[in-house]
């Protein structure tokens, strides 16, 4: 406990300086980043390369594989986004509104960092950099605690983050990896009263269960992705066949990635065995309920649970449903709150959609696989927000901020 309050509190001294350094300064250790990103490469894919030859030893699944690995390409992908974030607007010292009161006070709310982010994390390196660019750039320090799997591509690219930092005349300790991964360290710093404002489980529901369970400091929630398409009846078949092949297949490893197709009746005849012959071609194991499976014999049946699970593999739930009405009550049931999609040509269908589903992201005509920090212009993103709190979808600088009154009197007394 020790290590982790001696690590709190040099994130805490860092998160000072941090919260009032420039614009300029910040970006400029961001520039460094981004650079040395790609400059350090070979380093960097070569303590990856270790963790994933520990990780296929230990028998991690190969949709598990393509969260740990990194190529240049990603690397290039992560320093783009480092990038993206030094063009964004700095959101600290941002004054939101300003009001006179009768008595002359004027009253404003201006944008502050919360202090120091615990992020706890699972095999995504690239979470690093996220976490790590939106929190220099929004004036936090950042202790990460990532997993054992990606243990080397994480301390690699600490490394070179902290030397960026220092380079440009920061703390180091705006950003700190904790070296210990097991599980106990990471009760005590989802435990850190005093040092950590607030923590960010990024990864799987047992994680996610795990840090809402013993944290003892606040929780954003974040990443559970049990994502829904909706294919209703009067959709265009041939774009809902190929929305569906891109929201489960192109990578189902993610949050993003659908989970179940619920099908109009009126349309499950002729959707299903051109979506399934589609799908073929990744060779999706399908689960579904009766009528389903009495238009595709041959399937799995579906359980109750199948219709709750984040399967994050080539699996895919199937239920066939009267209508628009029963998608949405079937969504809300089962859905965790992230991201959801109906395939229609009805505006008004769409709308009530759009309405009535309770979650962060609603697509109409469009793949889940969109809800992503960078591709909805935050550059990065920290995690994607489950909860109905100051922070729902995906999180980027100002998410990152909260608020502080600034209160101008001239002399007033209550």
């Amino acid at each position: 406990m020790n290590g982790l309050v001696e690590l709190g509190a040099a994130a805490k001294k860092a998160a000072s300086v941090l919260a009032t350094a420039s614009e300029q300064q910040k970006n400029e250790a961001l520039l460094k980043m981004a650079e040395a990103l790609i400059v350090n490469s070979d380093e960097i894919l070569e303590q990856n390369r270790a963790d994933l030859e520990n990780a296929r030893q230990n028998g991690m699944p190969d949709h598990m594989i393509d969260r740990l690995a990194l190529n240049l390409r990603r690397l290039e992908d992560m320093a783009l986004g480092v990038r993206h974030v030094v063009s964004l607007k700095d959101p600290i010292g941002e004054v939101l509104s300003m009001t006179r009161r009768p008595n002359g006070l004027i009253i404003g709310k201006q944008r502050v960092p919360l202090g120091v982010i615990g992020m706890i994390y699972e095999s995504r390196p690239n979470v690093t950099v996220d976490a790590a660019s939106l929190c220099i750039k929004s004036g936090n320090a950042v202790i990460l605690r990532g997993g054992k799997e990606a243990f080397l591509s994480n301390m690699a690219l600490t490394r070179i983050i902290r030397r960026s930092l220092e380079d440009a005349g920061l703390p180091a300790d705006c950003v700190i990896m904790v070296e210990d991964t097991s599980r106990e360290t990471a009760v005590r710093l989802m435990q850190l009263t005093g040092y950590v404002d607030v923590l960010i489980p990024r990864g799987g529901a047992g994680l996610i269960r795990s840090v809402v369970e013993n944290a003892k400091v606040p929780v954003i929630e974040t990443g559970v992705g049990n994502c829904h398409v909706y294919v209703d009846s009067e959709a265009d078949l041939d774009m809902a066949v190929e929305i569906l092949f891109n929201a489960k297949c192109s990578r189902p490893s993610v949050c993003n990635a659908a989970e179940t197709l619920l099908v109009a009746e009126p349309v499950a005849g002729e959707f299903l065995p051109r979506a399934k012959k589609r799908l073929d071609e990744k060779d999706v194991e399908w689960r579904g309920c009766e009528k389903a499976r009495e238009i595709l014999p041959g399937i799995a049946a579906a359980t109750e649970e199948d219709y709750y699970t984040e399967y994050l593999d080539y699996i895919l739930a199937v239920k066939v449903v009267r209508d628009a009405g029963d998608a949405i009550e079937h969504i809300n049931r089962y859905g965790s709150g992230h991201s959801e999609a109906i395939v229609t040509t009805n505006y008004f269908t769409a709308q009530r959609f759009l309405r009535e589903v309770d979650a962060a992201c609603v697509y109409v005509n469009a793949s889940t696989r969109f809800t992503d920090g960078f591709v909805f212009g935050f550059g990065a993103e920290i995690g994607i927000s489950t909860q109905k709190m100051h922070a729902r979808g995906p999180m980027g600088l100002n998410e990152l901020t909260t608020i502080k009154y600034i209160v101008y009197g001239e002399g007033q007394v209550r």
